[in-house]
């Protein structure tokens, strides 16, 4: 499986194109938001040979599902995001607050609250439901490649804000304590914004689970 990480939007999101010796690709929270970004994630995909088969999302904020629209019309991809982020597919239009004209995100099309696996190619990715950043965020898991992406649930050395609609901070940690850290210390993680780090890494130097392992937070409390 190989992966390209692009940034893209005000936002600094990470978008991520996998693939693998088949050339079938997926994108991993398309964030592309305007006809400069599409033609950079175009040329990646030209570039390589690749038919990208679906648009898969961890989570529906704005500044993660921009580039859905595009991806479909140009390649005619399937969506899938949870369902119960539906209301903040919805609301796509958030980012108008920030001054930022905002695409129309299409319906969904696999509802990654029903589905265990996302596949294409020979690769499977697991979807893994870790709610907290939003109720129906989710993480994608590949075990050969050790690779984890988390979307906006765990970032290096920091995780998702909770402080938005549907967040909810007991959610994230369990999330995060319960559903990710077992996956093991070797494995890669792939956030939604900010740089690439490991399990391992988190557990040892991320603030809000190490004060947790401390016992200096019962975040079930």
């Amino acid at each position: 499986m190989e992966i390209k990480r692009v940034v893209f939007n005000p936002f600094r999101e990470n978008t991520y194109l996998v693939w693998d010796d088949t050339l079938e690709a997926i994108v991993v929270d398309a964030g592309n938001m305007n006809e400069g970004e599409n033609r950079i994630l175009e040329e990646m995909i030209a570039s390589r040979g690749l038919k990208p088969v679906m648009a898969v999302n961890t989570h529906g904020h704005f500044d993660h599902t921009q580039g859905v629209k595009w991806l479909k019309e140009r390649y005619g991809v399937q969506f899938a995001c949870s369902s119960k982020d539906q209301f903040l597919i919805d609301a796509s239009s958030g980012g108008t607050v920030y001054g930022l004209h905002c695409n129309e995100v299409p319906a969904v099309d696999v509802d990654l609250d029903a589905v265990a696996d996302i596949e294409f190619g020979n690769t499977r990715l697991s979807v893994i439901k870790t709610p907290g950043h939003t109720p129906g965020h989710v993480v994608l898991y590949n075990e050969s490649a050790k690779a984890l992406f988390t979307g906006d649930t765990l970032f290096r050395e920091s995780i998702g804000r909770t402080d938005l609609p549907g967040g909810d901070y007991s959610w994230i940690m369990k999330s995060i304590l319960e559903q990710i850290v077992p996956l093991g210390d070797d494995v890669t993680i792939y956030p939604g914004h900010e740089a690439e780090s490991t399990i391992g890494h988190e557990v040892l130097y991320n603030p809000f689970i190490v004060e947790v392992l401390n016992n200096e937070i019962n975040y079930k409390g």
